[in-house]
């Protein structure tokens, strides 16, 4: 049986506005630890009017540095989400999982990029 939960993130953050990564690290926890009971998530994004790429990599682009593809693909599912905010869903999703596939390359050039 695959049981399930709906996580309001208007409800976990407090706010309707979805901006800053510590709130997005709540979301993430939250998120992280229903997976990990085998819990399949409805992320409900009721009620969010502003929304940011930062919040967005704390709150599910991390997910995929602790889970697979896969796994992520089987156990969440987003909804009432607007479609500007669900392109910017995709492009941090995107980034995760390039990253996720190869970090050290990433901080390598980051590295170098900022002259460490």
């Amino acid at each position: 049986m695959n049981e399930s939960i709906t996580l309001s993130v208007f409800e976990i953050v407090g706010s309707p506005l979805c901006v800053a990564s510590d709130d997005g690290q709540k979301v993430y926890e939250r998120i992280e630890k229903a997976i990990r009971q085998g819990l399949s998530v409805a992320l409900s994004f009721v009620n969010i009017t502003s929304l940011t790429s930062a919040f967005l990599n704390a709150a599910i682009g991390q997910l995929y540095g602790e889970f697979s593809e896969a796994q992520i693909r089987a156990k969440l599912t987003v909804r009432d989400m607007e479609s500007d905010d669900l392109a910017l869903l995709k492009r941090v999703v995107e980034t995760a999982k390039a990253y996720f596939s190869n970090p050290e390359f990433y901080k390598k050039a980051t590295e170098e990029l900022l002259g460490g």
